[in-house]
């Protein structure tokens, strides 16, 4: 029997291994300051693991309910009502998940059907476009444009109103909003996510929104959820998690909020996809948002992301990039066009390899890969000492 050349389904083929693996491999090769994949290097606050290991010594050891440990869900409903306002039901409206990725994959794969559109804009963080593919669907891409040239560093990516309208039809199911957004740091305004709910409404779609970097913003920028929209709160699942806002990425434990009708969707789909997630991690989370602690630990972590994000803003406009300032986020989208060394991923290896700092080419991230050729991301999720040695390093780029 001839040998097969791969094994990979037709859905997943065209995706091949995820740009986050192939260039922190390359990191690890050439011994770079990591500054591609969007974890920190320090850790999250102690008394969230502390937590998480009283709940092992009392014995929360084995599995959890299929939605999640009741006292997750409570403090989930609570974090959300001090956010947001309005408390879910714990009981009914709310899953726990591997992580927010889950979260969007089992909304995904319970809400959508083969043959639905979905309505994503670009760039957009990689899983997206699979989840879609893996649920059936077909992507209808509105794409987010950089500033004009001449536009102040401050200037958010924006889409085209009359884009997004001819992006919604008969078929369209859902709409995946991800605000803040990874990779551009934009924070979508009252006004853009006013248009899209507009449209979900018109069209009697369901909004998919990644909020999972909520609490990241800067600057005075507000982030609001779509769901909060008139209307809005019974046509959307709300994704999110506790990795990225008290920096335990590796816990892999997140939420989806909605309504029953679509919790019930989004159940379906995390039964078979995880059944549940780790039981003393739960509690760990539980703590981390019901205790003012938590809320204390956040306002420090957007204090010190702040000084990361001002201090790597000016090493990279140093160094003849032109970087674009995030509102949220911990990432940084930057030009290297004016540095002529190639696309994004040759630029991107060249970095790596020779000023060892790894970065992402984003072109993974669109749909059409030519609007992220001239592109970059960089993480600022790191300690200082960190962001100074790649400093060091990035300073060569400078006298090419």
């Amino acid at each position: 029997m001839p040998a097969q050349t791969s094994t990979v389904s037709e859905r997943l083929a065209p995706f091949g291994t995820t740009i986050f693996a192939e260039m922190t491999a390359l990191a690890i090769e050439h011994g770079a300051v990591n500054l591609s994949q969007g974890f920190p290097d320090f850790d999250g606050p102690a008394f969230i693991r502390e937590a998480a290991a009283r709940a092992m010594q009392e014995g929360h050891n084995q599995y959890a309910p299929l939605p999640g440990v009741p006292v997750l869900r409570e403090a989930i409903a609570g974090w959300r009502e001090r956010t947001t306002g309005d408390r879910p039901d714990a009981g009914a409206e709310i899953t726990v998940t591997s992580g927010c990725t889950e979260a969007l994959a089992a909304s995904m794969l319970g809400l959508v059907n083969p043959g639905d559109e979905v309505v994503l804009f670009e760039p957009f963080y990689d899983s997206y476009l699979a989840c879609v593919r893996m649920a059936g669907a077909t992507p209808r891409v509105v794409t987010l444009r950089p500033p004009a040239p001449d536009a102040p560093h401050d200037a958010p990516f924006t889409f085209d109103p009359e884009e997004l309208r001819a992006a919604f039809g008969p078929r369209t199911k859902a709409v995946l909003v991800n605000t803040p957004h990874n990779p551009t740091g934009k924070v979508f305004t009252r006004d853009e996510l006013a248009q899209i709910a507009a449209l979900c409404a018109q069209h009697d779609a369901i909004a998919i929104s990644d909020e999972v970097y909520e609490r990241l913003v800067y600057d005075g920028a507000e982030h609001v959820s779509i769901a909060t929209f008139p209307g809005m709160r019974e046509r959307t699942v709300v994704c999110s998690s506790v990795g990225k806002t008290f920096s335990y990425t590796g816990w892999k434990v997140g939420w989806a909020i909605a309504p029953e009708r679509l919790t019930a969707g989004v159940r379906a789909a995390h039964q078979f996809l995880t059944f549940a997630v780790p039981t003393p991690l739960q509690h760990g989370v539980a703590a981390a948002l019901r205790e003012d602690e938590g809320e204390a630990s956040v306002r420090d972590l957007v204090e010190h992301y702040t000084n990361a994000r001002d201090f790597l803003l000016g090493v990279l406009r140093e160094a003849g990039l032109r970087a674009f300032t995030p509102q949220g986020s911990y990432f940084i989208l930057a030009d290297h066009a004016p540095l002529n060394l190639g696309d994004d991923v040759q630029f991107c290896r060249t970095l790596t390899a020779e000023q060892r700092v790894a970065a992402i080419p984003p072109s993974a991230f669109y749909a059409n890969k030519e609007h992220g050729r001239s592109l970059a991301r960089f993480a600022f999720c790191k300690r200082m000492e960190t962001l100074h040695e790649a400093a060091r390093r990035l300073a060569a780029l400078h006298s090419r």
